[in-house]
This record gives structure tokens, C-alpha cells and sequence, in this order.
């Protein structure tokens, strides 16, 4: 081979390797741009579930102390009926106490 052929056999390697290296480059740049599109879509998947979980235990957690609240609210309906019922049969027992004690007293000054 002639000093010409191996200068230009030379010339043809290094635009090959440049070629090459500006390819890479370029693939380099085009997979940090996919991960992180990808890495954000992950993160925004990620964000989005947990906001559906958090909203999915505030309502369970709602519909829990609901029917918590009903049961505490019917128990003491219960008591409090209960309550009357016996003020009721207090009071009557209270106003034939007077009635008989008013009588007596009376019976006694007359």
C-alpha cells in the first residue's frame, strides 16, 4: 500500500470512528430521554395510586366511624328511653307520695 492509500485508509477509519461516537452519542441521549420519561410516568403512576389508596381509607374510614356513630347513637336512644320509662314510673309513684303526705297532713290538722 502506498502512503496515500494507508492516509486515506486512516482518514476513512477516523470518520468511522466519528460516525460511530456521534451515533452513540445520540443513542446515549435518546435512552437518558426514555428513562426518564419512564421514570416519571412511574412516578406519576405511583403518585396517582396512592392518592387512590389515601382516598379509598378516608372513605372506609368514614363509612367505619358512621356506623360506629349509628351504634353509639341507637344505644343511647335505648338508654334514654329506658330513662324516661323509669323517670315516668318515678313520677308517678312521686305525685301519689305528695297526694297521700298532703292528705295525711290534712287529715291531721282538721
Amino acid at each position: 500500500m502506498s502512503r496515500t492509500d494507508i492516509l486515506e485508509s486512516i482518514k476513512k477509519a477516523e470518520e468511522s470512528a466519528r460516525s460511530r461516537i456521534e451515533q452513540a452519542e445520540i443513542d446515549r441521549r435518546s435512552a437518558v430521554a426514555s428513562a426518564r420519561r419512564t421514570s416519571l410516568e412511574r412516578i406519576q403512576n405511583a403518585e396517582s395510586q396512592a392518592h387512590k389508596n389515601y382516598e379509598s381509607s378516608i372513605m372506609n374510614e368514614k363509612n367505619n366511624l358512621v356506623t360506629k356513630r349509628n351504634v353509639l347513637l341507637d344505644a343511647g336512644k335505648k338508654e334514654a328511653a329506658q330513662i324516661e320509662g323509669d323517670a315516668e314510673k318515678r313520677l308517678q309513684k312521686a305525685k301519689d307520695f305528695l297526694i297521700r303526705e298532703f292528705v295525711r297532713v290534712i287529715d291531721v290538722s282538721s
